[in-house]
């Protein structure tokens, strides 16, 4: 099982090459519309999908509950894709998501600005002025994007395992060396602890939605981490009662494995003040 993540500048072929590397290995395609097929199927999202995809939320959206949903069912959307295994994702921070699997390999697409210029003059039928403004809007959305919700450089050539330049190289060319960088690192047993991976961010986001979404127990800031057999959780809540509440919540969806706290007690006075 191999996982590939592309993330691209706008007019940098990344659909293209992301298509190309899905038909040369016989990967499924995950783009936006298969990620959100998968996020609406559990339940009404209203506007949130828009509201936040691959741009920065404004003052007020970053603030909402909604915000909190949209990385909760983005990350759980991409877990589930990528524990089918053998997948290509285009955006949508899922190389960030799936950091430090050992079976995932992240790609980061540029090009040239004139390049680039050239491209969405031809892509928006639009003069050059409009263009460098389509330009650095997306690049505005996608780093905002990126740094609020993952606290990352998008641009950042050292977060990928791989940076091509799609000004000089064709699609065919970046999934030809992508393949070659797949056979000298994704081995048998990278692909067995990339799966075991996998399997441990799926429980931990699985558990984190059993208590919030499901059981609705007021843990603020909730999160699950998964590892050799046991998960631990993190977050704030108002008394020893809630904790222990959410514990026997996560031990439903999470038997055999032990469970344990280091979520922080604070009172909602102290909290609120």
């Amino acid at each position: 099982m191999a996982i590939i993540t592309v993330s691209r500048e706008l007019a940098a072929l990344g659909d293209e090459t992301a298509h190309e590397l899905s038909k040369q290995l016989n990967y499924r395609f995950i783009d936006k519309q298969a990620l959100e097929t998968r996020i609406r199927s559990y339940g009404d999202m209203g506007g949130k999908l828009e509201k936040y995809d691959e741009r920065k939320p404004s003052f007020w959206a970053s603030l909402s509950q909604d915000r909190d949903d949209y990385v909760h069912f983005l990350k759980t959307a991409i877990y589930a894709e990528a524990g089918q295994g053998n997948c290509v994702f285009i955006g949508r921070g899922a190389g960030i998501v799936l950091e430090n699997v050992p079976s995932v390999i992240t790609v980061f697409l540029v090009a040239p600005q004139n390049i680039r210029v050239e491209r969405v003059k031809s892509y928006f039928q639009c003069d050059e002025k409009r263009a460098r403004q389509i330009i650095e809007q997306s690049d505005r959305d996608r780093s905002g994007f990126h740094q609020y919700f993952f606290d990352t450089e998008w641009k950042d050539p050292g977060n990928y395992h791989l940076s091509l330049n799609t000004g000089y190289l064709h699609p065919v060319a970046c999934a030809d060396i992508v393949k070659i960088f797949m056979g000298h690192n994704i081995t048998g047993e990278a692909e067995a602890q990339g799966l075991l991976r996998i399997n441990e961010l799926t429980l931990a986001q699985q558990v984190k939605h059993h208590i919030i979404y499901e059981r609705e127990i007021p843990i603020n800031f909730l999160e699950a981490s998964v590892s050799n057999n046991l998960i631990i959780l993190y977050g704030v809540a108002s008394s020893q009662s809630l904790i222990e509440t959410a514990l026997a919540a996560a031990r439903e969806v999470a038997a055999p494995a032990q469970v344990q706290s280091e979520i922080q007690i604070v009172q909602e006075y102290n909290m609120m003040h």
